[in-house]
């Protein structure tokens, strides 16, 4: 079960239970395996992370991801996500060499199949880039704008691609994806340029053209309009942080 925190949340087995902070339970226990329960009830066993995300682009995924998303522990299609918890669990008993970098990739890859497997479970009113990438209409126009982010794409062309209608088009993808396409493709491509001004490989003209923008200055100015401080600015403060 992968939950967004973004809202505060019990997991419990009765709504009588008194709730018990995780995060003071792993520090008193010195232990991210979390025994719980007592006298004659079934005991549970609770082996729990979290993902922490670059703060640069927290909102990006806050708002695309869905709030809940639950894999049932009976589903045996989900191979692969069972064969990564196994080997999981197993380096955690059983540490080695190596076993914290093992523990964090083993964990990542889980998150990553998780969320591929189209399995998850969420509301009949949510809509997000999961829900986008699991839809047949919107997921052609989300590898298309993903792929080539540079292209001045129109609502026209996504919907020709996708075989729709540009009314039809652009009512779907917002309601599966939450937001217009062309909303969606700017979001994609500021994510985009904060990573690429954090690294600091590339010029801000470079980083402007890369992404679709014909001059540096249309570029600063769509910038600091979403990020709100210039891309001079926010490259600076990043190598400060760093």
């Amino acid at each position: 079960m992968l939950i967004r925190t973004v809202a505060p949340f019990t997991l419990a087995s009765d709504p009588s239970v008194d709730p018990v902070d995780s995060e003071q339970a792993v520090a008193a226990a010195r232990n991210v395996r979390l025994t719980l329960g007592g006298g004659g009830d079934r005991r549970v066993i609770l082996h729990a992370g979290k993902f922490i995300f670059d703060t640069a682009n927290e909102d990006l995924l806050a708002n695309l991801l869905p709030p809940l998303v639950y894999i049932a522990a009976d589903d045996t299609s989900l191979g692969r996500i069972r064969a990564l918890l196994t080997m999981n669990e197993t380096e955690a008993r059983q540490p080695g060499p190596a076993s914290a970098f093992i523990l964090v990739r083993l964990v990542e890859l889980i998150l990553v199949e998780i969320l591929r497997s189209n399995r998850w479970q969420m509301g009949e009113n949510s809509a997000n880039l999961l829900a986008g990438l699991a839809d047949p209409v919107t997921a052609r126009a989300l590898a298309a704008m993903h792929q080539d982010m540079a292209r001045i794409w129109t609502l026209d062309e996504l919907a020709a691609l996708c075989g729709v209608s540009r009314t039809s088009f652009a009512n779907k993808f917002r309601q599966v994806v939450g937001m217009a396409p062309i909303t969606y493709l700017l979001h994609w491509r500021m994510a985009y340029a904060k990573d690429a001004l954090r690294s600091g490989a590339k010029s801000i003209s470079e980083i402007a053209f890369s992404i679709g923008f014909q001059s540096a200055s249309a570029f600063t100015t769509a910038f600091t309009r979403a990020a709100g401080s210039s891309p001079k600015r926010f490259a600076r403060q990043a190598d400060r942080a760093e």
